[in-house]
């Protein structure tokens, strides 16, 4: 009798994630879990950490003493793996704070073990805007004094180059800033870029400026010049300006919050429609209210909406898909809903149209809400319970077959229709008490072909009734035992805690993190039997 070469064997895939063999630990809420190897804790510890920020069931102390901890073992056992990690995170993974703290400690740990190779590069990888080499330094000194190792200097030196130049000078070069653009260039020493001719003019007037000594800005520096002659408006003129030559503020380099401080007066409709076509899509996503309130036009709107619904346009803003969510939450009028429907659509091309019976469990507990949670990336006011709806209902919304369930202690299916709007369904999520993952399953599950669950994995445990031994009972029944080992479930971590609900890495149990859909595109692949890889190994 063939016991493996049947019609419905099918191969296994693995995944980079993985659970240690026989190393177990309890969930923060007393369930029975998985303790992963170090180098799957810190991917899903960095691409859910917000530094020096409390989490629901851990301080920020604790949470960034293990983060360092994990990067500093990593980087002497594993340093390529681990500067990989950095340079993705900062890019793709889009997760600033934890990619620059973590290429310092980076650097200390390789420095400190006598060898200091990869180090330079892994400080220029996560440099990716101009002030992030002042946060660099910020770091640093804070932590280990004004000495800087020379790994440090050069790799501040590369990003320099890239990064600085007028516009980055007007924006990020700033009184508030402890280390200027200046004080950069003192302590790294860059050369200009042999193929940025006007650079060698820029630092040396960001170094007259520093030092209060900036007087006629070189001639090659037009920007500069232009932002100059515009401060020289009179302050009664400048908003008549807007309408009669508003070209000069693009020439200028100003953003919406310089054109605020110009004006010395609130941004009406006529200060919004000015500097709309020089924002970036970010920052029209969380002006939308204030476009309303001003009373920008219609025919502005219209434009700003175009923009949201172009999908070259949401790719190059690296956007997450919960941004688009919360602009539709605060925004107060309707014009904008369908083109956000769209920009959400476009940030969520990856998610795949599962085939067959998909079980979708959204985790809505305490713990996943503002109030007992800490906030998302960028201190958004999103909390990752609705983050967690965001991605579920959209996976749901493809699915063939889709079974989608919000769950907490008590758990309730949601119905809808394919087609229907993503961003409503999210508006139909409600919050529930407690984190029950096992009698979600137990209650919803019904030769489904893969489960997957959005949730901080910190479950209770699963209490069922028992005769073992001929006595009545409750025993604790953990996931892994209430899904038929041929059906694939994928544990999404949306918190990065050390102990994960289920085993993963392979034999159908998998574990996934980060804020963007591309992970998702993982789950076709396992099913096909391939090995999916972390992410910034192609």
């Amino acid at each position: 009798m063939a016991r493996f070469n049947t019609r419905g064997t099918r191969p296994v895939g693995r995944s980079p994630i993985a659970t240690v063999t026989g190393e177990r630990a309890r969930t923060h809420e007393g369930a029975t879990g998985y303790l992963r190897d170090a180098r799957s804790e810190l991917f899903l510890l960095a691409v859910s950490n917000l530094v020096a920020t409390d989490a629901f069931y851990e301080s920020a102390d604790d949470r960034d003493d293990r983060y360092s901890t994990l990067v500093r073992q990593l980087a002497v056992e594993d340093p390529e793996w681990t500067a990989g990690l950095l340079g993705w995170l900062r890019g793709e993974g889009n997760m600033r704070t934890a990619a620059l703290v973590g290429a310092a400690e980076f650097v200390k740990a390789r420095i400190d073990a006598g060898e200091p190779g990869h180090s330079r590069q892994a400080v220029d990888s996560v440099l990716q805007r101009a002030d992030e080499p002042g946060e660099r330094l910020g770091y640093w000194t804070s932590r280990y004094g004004r000495r800087l190792p020379k790994p440090v200097k050069r790799g501040i030196a590369d990003a320099v180059q890239r990064l600085y130049n007028e516009r980055s000078l007007l924006k990020y070069d700033t009184d508030s800033k402890g280390y200027r653009f200046g004080d950069v260039l003192n302590l790294a020493h860059p050369a200009p870029a042999t193929d940025k001719p006007w650079q060698g003019e820029l630092f040396q007037h960001a170094l007259d400026r520093r030092h209060g000594n900036a007087e006629e800005i070189p001639e090659r520096l037009r920007t500069l010049r232009a932002r100059e002659r515009l401060m020289r408006v009179p302050v009664e003129e400048r908003h008549a300006l807007l309408t009669t030559d508003s070209g000069r503020l693009a020439e200028a380099a100003m953003t919406w919050e310089s054109l605020a401080g110009w004006l010395q007066r609130p941004m009406d409709a006529a200060a919004w429609e000015a500097i709309i076509p020089s924002m970036g899509l970010m920052a029209l996503a969380r002006n939308l209210r204030n476009f309303d309130e001003a009373g920008v036009s219609d025919e502005v709107a219209q434009r700003v909406a175009a923009r949201f619904a172009d999908a070259d346009e949401v790719r190059r803003s690296r956007m997450f898909p919960f941004r688009f969510w919360a602009a539709y939450k605060h925004a107060p009028s309707l014009r904008w809903g369908h083109a956000l429907e769209r920009a959400l659509a476009h940030s969520l091309a990856g998610v795949p149209a599962l085939p067959g019976r998909s079980l979708i469990l959204v985790d809505r507990s305490p713990s996943m809400f503002p109030g007992c949670v800490w906030s998302t990336p960028h201190r958004s006011d999103i909390p990752l319970a609705e983050q967690a709806a965001v991605f579920g209902a959209a996976l749901a919304m493809r699915a063939e077959l889709p079974t989608l369930v919000e769950f907490g202690m008590e758990s309730r299916r949601l119905n809808f229709r394919r087609g229907s709007s993503v961003l409503r369904l999210v508006e139909r999520f409600g919050q529930i008490s407690g984190t029950d993952i096992p009698t979600a399953v137990k209650k919803h599950y019904s030769g489904h072909d893969r489960v997957v669950v959005v949730t901080d994995e910190q479950t209770r445990p699963g209490w069922f009734p028992s005769n073992a031994e001929g006595f009545g009972g409750m025993a604790e029944t953990e996931i892994d035992a209430l899904v038929p080992r041929d059906v694939p479930v994928y544990m999404w971590n949306m918190a990065g805690y050390k102990v994960g609900a289920t085993p993963s890495g392979g034999a159908n149990r998998h574990a996934f993190g980060g804020l963007t859909d591309q992970a998702f595109r993982l789950i076709p692949l396992i099913e096909r039997g391939g090995d999916a890889r972390w992410p910034w190994e192609k």
